[in-house]
């Protein structure tokens, strides 16, 4: 076999194990545990104001979700909902004292919350918190500017003043590779 080929191979596998490790581990805890954590990306996805949520895997091993929403109003509806209250209650972390999103200023900005976890090997019990050595909730907001050529990480409906969007067109049967 070419080592091209087989090189191609390797990296593609390599992808479906990124990609699919974040489902991987949802699998597995709904099979290992009987109070497994929700569906957080069916929760979120549910969540009115949510734009978009993605899920991958880091190359230092952390699980991360990444979800954009419409403003920090659609953040609170998250942060208060009663699946989230189910999630803190599972670890103990200290409330912020101003209340959540204390510090986000209301200015109708979209918001991408990235939770991320880490759990080195999924425990016989099926107890992922107590089994985890990293946990984190951070936020961002989009900066005026950016690039995307043929798509964006982001859905499309989350609004970046100035981002500059094009398209990339597919070489066609008649144009050689340079």
């Amino acid at each position: 076999m070419n080592k091209h080929i087989v090189r191609e191979i390797a990296a593609a596998l390599v992808v479906v194990a990124l990609v699919g490790s974040p489902i991987l581990l949802v699998n597995a805890r709904a099979q290992n545990a009987p109070a497994a954590l929700p569906d957080l990306i069916g929760l979120l996805k549910a969540t009115p104001g949510v734009l978009g949520v993605e899920a991958a895997r880091t190359l230092s091993g952390k699980q991360v979700i990444f979800a954009w929403f419409e403003n920090k109003q659609a953040v609170l509806t998250w942060y208060n909902s009663e699946a989230h209250e189910k999630l803190m209650r599972l670890s103990p972390a200290p409330r912020r004292p101003g209340g959540p999103l204390a510090g986000v200023p209301d200015d109708g900005r979209p918001v991408l919350a990235i939770a991320s976890i880490t759990i080195p090997a999924l425990p016989a019990d099926g107890d992922l918190m107590a089994a985890r050595t990293q946990i984190a909730i951070e936020l961002y907001a989009p900066l005026p500017g950016g690039l995307a050529a043929g798509g964006r990480f982001a859905p499309s409906t989350v609004k970046v003043p100035g981002m500059i969007e094009v398209s990339i067109s597919k070489p066609s049967a008649t144009t050689a590779p340079r």
